[in-house]
């Protein structure tokens, strides 16, 4: 895989694409242009349309729409047209593109949305971007937005603190502890299963198998999380931040352990959650936006980082959730691909090859076999 970085300004990239100004004149006028720059003239104008989720692990994404011109001494910023929805990405000065900013539920619903076309840029969890990657659809992981964030919750007053508690009262119990989660494909799914994995704690998903330690529960959103909780559908959740930090604040559930504590102690730290994706074609036909808007995220991403308590009430705005429970996240924001989280991306690869997930070109492979495939961190 190639390592070269693309940051071209507009002005190289006009120049290499061949593209004048007099062309954008006559096309203005009607008449035919140049074929070469008519086609740069569609790359740099062509719409991004960017998938996001409610949480607080996109948090770079909801905190550049907010600052928005704040954030123009980078060189790149976002100019809105529809606030919270449609934005101008400027670089240099010059808008190279329109973005449509665009709520997703869950990393699968983000997931269908790519595979349909309906979006070509989404930031959503890694599991889920691989399955689609492997069910074919056309389109190479950026980067990560963060590392960790991610919890166990049980109701409040469960008095169930750590590993060991869990798994005392996993035993005790005479039928299967029933754990709710939000996607299928969600990062803190696939963590805790792998962790149970390793443990060689059985679990399952048919409520018939009462064989199992725990049965696993979809409740298909995050917005189900405390609801199922509540209504005792589930003995306890697995979710992204702030959802686990909203429920204590809001005295509806506790936190029982933070996924990193699963064992083996020390394999889920740092680990990956949600990543940034775009499609094949938005990255061949117009990496200038791709470099831009993940410039972009590296600087927001380190604001959230710098200034904690100012993204935390951004976000908890932003998605209408207690300020102070924002501010208890434990979400680390990066856009780099370091080699410790590429080693929990291949973790992520072979527990779902144990679990049979994979029928295509992911199937039985171990990471360094798929890279190509998987991954395009030039614009990281």
């Amino acid at each position: 895989m190639s390592s070269m970085k693309i940051n071209l300004t507009r002005r190289e990239f006009i120049k290499k694409s061949g593209s004048v100004a007099t062309c954008a004149a006559l096309c203005g006028c009607g008449i035919l242009p140049l074929v070469r720059g008519q086609e740069a003239h569609a790359r740099r104008r062509s719409e991004i349309k960017c998938s996001y989720i409610f949480v607080d692990h996109q948090a770079p994404i909801m905190v550049a729409m907010y600052k928005g011109e704040e954030f123009s001494d980078s060189g790149i910023y976002l100019k809105p047209v529809i606030d919270k929805q449609k934005y101008k990405l400027v670089s240099d000065g010059a808008e190279i593109t329109d973005i449509e900013f665009i709520v997703s539920k869950s990393g699968s619903e983000a997931a269908t949305l790519f595979a349909q076309r309906h979006i070509n840029l989404a930031s959503y969890s890694l599991p889920a971007a691989m399955v689609g990657i492997d069910t074919g659809t056309p389109m190479k992981i950026l980067g990560p937005v963060h590392t960790e964030g991610l919890a166990l919750v049980f109701p409040q007053g469960a008095g169930i603190k750590g590993w060991e508690n869990f798994l005392k009262y996993v035993r005790d119990q005479k039928e299967p502890v029933r754990i709710g989660y939000h996607s299928p494909t969600s990062a803190p799914k696939m963590v805790f299963e792998g962790g149970l994995h390793r443990a060689g704690i059985k679990f399952t998903s048919d409520a018939t198998d009462f064989s199992a330690d725990i049965l696993m529960v979809d409740l298909r959103s995050t917005s189900s999380l405390s609801p199922a909780l509540i209504s005792r559908q589930v003995h306890g959740w697995v979710g992204p931040s702030p959802h686990p930090q909203v429920a204590e604040h809001m005295g509806t559930g506790e936190i029982v352990l933070d996924l990193r504590e699963l064992p083996p102690q020390g394999y889920w730290h740092d680990f990956p959650c949600c990543i940034f994706a775009a499609g094949n074609d938005l990255i061949n036909n117009n990496p200038e936006a791709v470099q831009a808007f993940m410039s972009l995220m590296k600087t927001s991403a380190d604001f959230c980082n710098n200034h904690s308590d100012e993204s935390a009430t951004i976000v908890a705005d932003w998605i209408g959730i207690p300020a102070e429970a924002a501010r208890m996240s434990t979400v680390v924001y990066t856009t780099y691909p370091s080699d410790n989280w590429q080693r929990g991306a291949g973790v992520y690869l072979d527990v779902l090859n144990d679990m049979n997930v994979f029928n295509n070109k992911l199937k039985g492979k171990k990471l360094d076999q798929v890279k190509d495939d998987l991954f395009d961190f030039r614009f990281a």
